[in-house]
């Protein structure tokens, strides 16, 4: 059952609320100073509590009721604060709710209002318990893996995204060669660098390989290396991808591309670590850690006879699958503000619409969009409209307002629909009492209009 603690001067606020409250099924306390009240806080568990402003019949200035919050969120910065004021206190309360008080209430107050706010407060407070201990486990869980390997510095926060990293650091040690399937701009080629960097090879080459950036008839060339003549243009002997990798990792990215020739070359390297060069018949042997990936659907590819099933059972030993960007919507917002920087930051209606976006190009086009952003935005504060993306999402923002930045004219509108009230200005307009706070001290607009 939640407990509720009240402090106020007046015996009779106290005895009026705790009947109130107690017969909608919360425990209440009472306390009729501030020192008493925080001395329940310090022994007894509290879920929310309600304050007076003022405790001094000498002084209506509710300075007492200042500090009492300001040691409550001091002492304890999680409790949700709802304040008591009357109409003489009510700017020092929206100086305080910005300050981080829950809510204000005006004497006499609404008795179906407060109820309303009081669980929809231990509603909100409840769920933000179950929140942060699920965030403190799964931090937890990101630490311990970075603290026991090397991660490269990758950003993100999705349990999906920690399972695959883990996958990658437990195999990473054995020789095996290692398959990375996903959407292409899903950061493949950063798995691909994890691996190497915990495994055995680490402290040897790590070579790269986009096999469908290549022509068919040079990506041989590319792999095993070629003698001079040996094709149009090969001027002198080169040496090939795979010599270059010795005694440490080649990532061949988009494997599916290689051609039978080079399918049936690379599959005698797998089982043997020997091969030739373009236009030689002198066998070469090398020890390399092979990883590959693709985009593609070997199966099918297999199925149609463009691939071969026993070089995909030599590359497939352990397959590491990376989700697109859609299945692991908690990493946007973390690698957004990483592409930003210090400089810059995110608006409320830029992190909507960054989860909101599909994000087909996965981490690639989130770049992107973020360079873009970094270069147009005419502040330090990113917009929507500075993002870039698609017109239908544009087109969506303008009618939601949680997707979009509102103008100082739709501010100024929303407060006087509101009476100026800022709680009820800020819930027209999909934003928190705080963010609308942000922006109203952006524009210069009267932030004591209450």
């Amino acid at each position: 059952m939640p407990a509720i603690l009240i402090i106020d001067d007046n015996p009779a606020i106290g005895t009026a609320l705790e009947l109130l409250l107690g017969l909608d099924g919360h425990t209440v306390s009472t306390a009729q100073s501030p020192r008493a009240g925080l001395e329940i806080l310090a022994r007894e568990q509290v879920d929310l509590v309600i304050q007076d402003m003022n405790f001094s019949a000498d002084t209506t200035s509710g300075e007492e009721g200042v500090a009492l919050f300001r040691q409550i969120r001091e002492r304890h910065p999680d409790l949700p604060v709802i304040l008591l004021t009357a109409w003489t206190h009510l700017e020092q309360a929206v100086d305080l709710v910005k300050a981080g008080a829950a809510d204000y209430l005006s004497k006499p107050w609404d008795d179906q209002r407060l109820l309303t706010t009081v669980r929809n407060l231990l509603e909100l407070a409840e769920s933000n318990r179950q929140v942060r201990k699920l965030t403190v486990r799964e931090s937890e869980g990101r630490r311990s893996l970075a603290r026991e390997y090397d991660l490269r510095g990758i950003v993100y926060a999705s349990p999906s995204m920690e399972r695959v990293l883990r996958l990658a650091c437990q195999v990473a040690k054995s020789d095996v060669p290692i398959l990375i399937t996903g959407p292409n701009g899903a950061g493949k080629e950063r798995i691909a660098e994890i691996i190497h960097a915990n495994s055995r090879v680490k402290d040897g080459p790590f070579i790269a390989v986009n096999c469908g950036a290549l022509p068919a008839d040079l990506l041989e060339a590319e792999l095993f290396g070629a003698e001079a003549g040996a094709y149009t243009g090969a001027g002198k002997a080169r040496e090939g991808r795979f010599e270059a990798a010795d005694n440490g990792t080649l990532f061949l990215d988009e494997i599916g591309n290689l051609s039978s020739a080079g399918q049936m070359k690379l599959l005698r390297v797998l089982e043997t670590g020997r091969f030739e060069r373009l236009g030689s018949n002198r066998t070469r042997e090398v020890k390399v850690r092979v990883l590959s990936a693709t985009n593609a659907d070997l199966a099918a590819m297999i199925r149609r006879g463009d691939f071969r099933e026993d070089l995909f059972y030599r590359l497939n030993v352990i397959e590491v699958r990376l989700p697109p960007l859609a299945e692991r919507r908690e990493d946007i917002v973390p690698l957004a503000e990483h592409f930003l920087g210090p400089r810059l930051r995110l608006s409320d209606g830029a992190r909507r619409a960054l989860e909101a976006h599909a994000w087909p190009g996965n981490v690639r086009e989130l770049k992107n969009a973020i360079t873009r952003a970094s270069l147009l935005c005419r502040d330090e504060l990113v917009a929507v409209d500075d993002l870039g993306l698609p017109q239908a999402l544009v087109a969506s923002a303008g009618t939601d307002p949680t997707l979009r930045e509102p103008s100082r004219d739709e501010i100024e509108a929303a407060l006087a629909r509101a009476g100026g009230v800022v709680a009820e200005a800020a819930h027209s307009l999909g934003l928190s009492r705080q963010a609308l706070y942000r922006r109203m001290e952006k524009y210069g607009i009267d932030v004591r209009r209450e």
